[in-house]
């Protein structure tokens, strides 16, 4: 794939970016490089290879999810700035 300035000015035009001559004329070099390196990737054999889905072998290695109460109730409620008994006071958002 080559990369012109039309392709440039279509990219740059949907990143509603500006770029000048000079810029442009880098990114087509930097593109250009990108592109030969993924064509460089496409003749690595990988016909036995497995797809990689995990970097190791660890699955779930997350602690077990166990529901304790650590405050109270009436301690959640203490630094409230407006609570009504058992609840937290919010002002009214929504119209009905």
């Amino acid at each position: 794939m080559e990369i012109n300035n039309e392709i440039i000015n279509k990219l740059s035009d949907l990143a509603k970016l500006d770029f000048t001559e000079n810029e442009k004329a880098e990114l087509q070099k930097d593109m250009s490089q990108i592109i030969s390196f993924f064509e460089k990737m496409n003749q690595v054999n990988t016909d036995n290879i497995e797809p990689l889905i995990f970097i190791n072998n660890h699955e779930n290695i997350l602690r077990p999810d166990i529901a304790k109460q650590i405050i109270s109730h009436q301690e959640a409620l203490l630094n409230a700035p407006d609570k009504d008994s058992d609840y937290f006071r919010v002002p009214k958002f929504l119209d009905k």
